[in-house]
């Protein structure tokens, strides 16, 4: 039953913003947008409250939210940690462990909506607000991203290039943004005229159509050096996205694996870090 209903809703929304487009299209574009960005875990846990509530350092207020920056002191250079969707910075302990033994000052923050930042919606053009109001406010020399938090990195980089910023660690992170709006179309059968409408409102919202928000795109005038991991069996972000962004970005290396999954935890990965950090 409970996998009837998971087939049978998203079917359902599907019908709903085809057919209410007729009539109020503004209006369904936003409502499908919304739902396409709406967060429904990563929240903090109970078994996480130790770990991040001894590490707390400010909230800060950006782009209208309430966002939760932490920080691990250190005596080397500043090193920015930015989670993934539905995540927050619990995810970064293992790696953690290993700057600060590194003696690195690890700064990091819950992404809105995530964590114990506020809201319920989070798009790329909103996490990349927060990204750019952190690395001016904390001048990191390196940044570390996983997942959407490596495509936001990407993102801030092409929009606000930083001079203080020297390296950039993008794990498992997706590329072409058309390749994800095609998969929630899949998934709630979408008719191509809403597919338009979709995109004249993204253009209008953030100034840019759907298939030219492509990281693989903004690595070509990236500058800095870059240290890219995915794995072969990545079952979130495709493999392929990594590979482009690689072939495009002239300063960056591919670390290429298989098993590892989409979340990318393991020592070797966290080693590898550390490692390209300290080079």
């Amino acid at each position: 039953m409970k996998k009837l209903i998971a087939k049978i809703v998203p079917l359902a929304y599907g019908q709903y913003f085809n057919l209410s487009s007729i009539f109020a299209p503004k209006y369904a574009a936003h409502k499908a947008f919304n739902v396409f960005c709406t967060i429904r875990k990563g929240k903090v846990l109970p078994q996480q409250k130790p770990y991040l509530d001894q590490a707390k350092l400010a909230v800060e207020n950006v782009a209208g939210h309430a966002i939760q920056t932490y920080q691990w002191p250190g005596t080397m250079e500043t090193v920015l940690l930015v989670h993934g969707w539905e995540s927050n910075t619990f995810r970064w302990r293992n790696l953690i462990q290993k700057l600060q033994e590194a003696q690195y000052n690890i700064i990091a923050f819950d992404a809105p909506s995530h964590g114990y930042s506020t809201g319920k919606l989070l798009y790329a053009p909103l996490y990349e607000e927060v990204l750019h109001y952190m690395v001016k406010k904390h001048d990191p020399r390196y940044l570390v991203g996983h997942s959407m938090g490596g495509l936001t990195l990407m993102y801030n980089e092409y929009k606000n290039p930083n001079p203080g910023v020297k390296k950039m660690v993008v794990i498992g992170a997706p590329s072409e943004f058309h390749e994800i709006m095609q998969q929630y179309q899949d998934i709630l059968k979408f008719n191509d005229r809403f597919m338009g409408l979709l995109d004249n409102y993204i253009f209008n919202r953030f100034g840019f159509q759907i298939k030219d928000f492509s990281t693989s795109k903004f690595a070509k005038t990236n500058t800095k050096q870059g240290l890219l991991f995915h794995d072969k069996l990545d079952m979130v972000a495709p493999y392929h996205a990594s590979k482009q962004v690689h072939a495009s970005w002239k300063g960056s290396k591919l670390v290429t694996t298989e098993g590892l999954g989409h979340s990318m935890h393991q020592e070797e990965v966290n080693d590898e870090i550390i490692s390209f950090l300290v080079a």
